[in-house]
């Protein structure tokens, strides 16, 4: 092995493992029309499909498994402040018991609470916000039951692949001469890395509202690392 060896790695436990992944706002209809907007960054894609990881019981969740769609709308950084009006916020009322235990309410209006503004899709019948630079209408292809193999966490995390069917893209991150690609040194994502908001720079860009529950209280009671 060449260069110098760094420090030898321990061995550590943490509550969550979210080392760094872009905001997605999941736009998806309620039972009564409404729209929802929720905030998550347990996502990745391989071409033009998507895997989320969501829990169960969210509104988010329960309305795509319902409808069968939704769209990935992907904020950039300067709509961090828009973002963070949504942390601890929930469309589900009432609130679930684990998310009233980490301080959140129901909220209806999610677009008017975050000033972004709906936008109807063209192959699904849930929203887009106009603002985020990129919108993925999607569908759902497949719900896999997450943790099955553990007594705490079982029935509670959902793992969705969705099947993209339209992408809208503002134009001033996309490539010069280029109409069907983004361009990385225009496009400035949001990343969510252990609770906390980044942009593509070294600093951390504001206070996350996400950022004050303490880790150690998404870690359910009697859960252990597996061996």
């Amino acid at each position: 092995m060449h260069g110098t060896l760094g420090p030898s790695a321990v061995q550590i436990d943490p509550a969550i493992l979210y080392f760094g992944t872009p905001v997605v706002l999941i736009g998806t209809t309620n039972e009564d029309g409404s729209y929802n907007l929720a905030p998550m960054s347990s996502a990745w894609w391989v071409g033009w499909r998507c895997m989320l990881g969501l829990a169960r019981n969210s509104k988010t969740t329960e309305n795509m498994i319902r409808t069968g769609e939704c769209v990935l709308n992907l904020p950039s950084a300067d709509l961090v402040a828009a973002v963070d009006r949504l942390a601890r916020t929930t469309g589900s009322d009432p609130v679930p018991p684990g998310k009233r235990h980490r301080g959140y309410r129901h909220e209806k209006d999610k677009f008017g609470l975050s000033g972004l503004r709906a936008q109807l899709g063209e192959t699904v019948s849930a929203p887009r916000a106009a603002e985020c630079p990129v919108q993925m209408e999607a569908k759902v292809a497949h719900v896999h039951e997450m943790a099955q193999d553990d007594a705490v966490w079982r029935g509670n995390l959902a793992a969705i692949e969705l099947r993209i069917t339209r992408v809208h893209a503002h134009p001033e991150i996309m490539m010069e001469g280029a109409p069907n690609r983004i361009d990385p040194d225009k496009w400035r994502p949001l990343i969510l890395s252990f609770q906390e908001f980044y942009g593509l720079t070294p600093q951390r860009l504001q206070r996350s509202e996400l950022g004050q529950i303490p880790e150690a209280m998404y870690r359910p009671p009697g859960w252990q690392p597996a061996p």
